[in-house]
């Protein structure tokens, strides 16, 4: 199984990401994971590098991301298969990917968008909070404490927290974002017949039972039957 998972942020890619991996035994991988596993080692020129870039605001040039991309799956939890979550973002590193994996021999399976709803998105985003002591995550209109001061399950009292980018101005500037460099490539794999869409406003078992009847339709009907062989 060699897929690519695509969508805006918040729209689920890291956690569907987790649980396809898990369940077909293929590692998931995203570039952001890649730069801070080289970031955090002190005695790499690269992460060093890395770290500059990103401190300055900068984008990583697609060269480098696609040559960690190209590294990784030269390793060997990469045989039988991979994800990529969010990779790539631009219409050139769409071509630089697809020259990459014809050298390598690798043939995508799908490219699988999970589609969401702007406005419902940011929504879902914006009403985020959770607990400071016990991570339980809660939401405005969706998920309200029966206390509105105690977390349901550590009994923690006035410790609620909210991310500061989970604001309705900020989810809406990281989704122009989207929409302006990275959506422009899904005609690129539309016109390749690989492009994949799910309802990403489902329900999150519901969007992972979509992703998997994805690829049950693409590797034929028995591949449900026989998670970690695919590849």
């Amino acid at each position: 199984m060699r897929i690519i998972l695509l969508g805006p942020p918040g729209a689920g890619k890291g956690t569907q990401a987790k649980r396809i991996a898990d369940k077909y035994d293929v590692p998931a991988i995203s570039a952001g994971d890649l730069f801070r596993a080289r970031i955090k080692d002190p005695g790499d020129p690269l992460g060093k590098e890395l770290k500059e870039i990103l401190d300055s605001g900068a984008l990583v040039p697609n060269e480098i991301t696609v040559k960690m991309i190209s590294d990784r799956l030269d390793q060997d939890d990469c045989k039988n298969g991979f994800i990529l979550d969010g990779f790539p973002r631009s219409v050139e590193q769409a071509e630089s990917l697809q020259k990459m994996l014809k050298e390598k021999g690798i043939e995508l399976d799908a490219v699988v968008q999970i589609g969401v709803d702007d406005d419902k998105l940011v929504e879902r985003i914006s009403g985020r909070f959770s607990c400071g002591e016990c991570g339980e995550g809660y939401h405005d209109k969706f998920k309200q404490p029966h206390d509105p001061s105690t977390c349901d399950k550590c009994g923690a009292v006035d410790k609620f927290t909210r991310r500061s980018d989970d604001n309705e101005e900020t989810v809406r500037d990281r989704l122009h974002t989207y929409h302006t460099q990275t959506a422009p490539i899904l005609p690129f794999y539309e016109e390749r017949g690989m492009l994949k869409t799910v309802d990403g406003m489902a329900d999150m078992d519901d969007v992972t039972r979509q992703i998997e009847a994805v690829l049950k339709a693409e590797k034929g009907p028995n591949a449900h039957n026989s998670p970690k062989k695919f590849g």
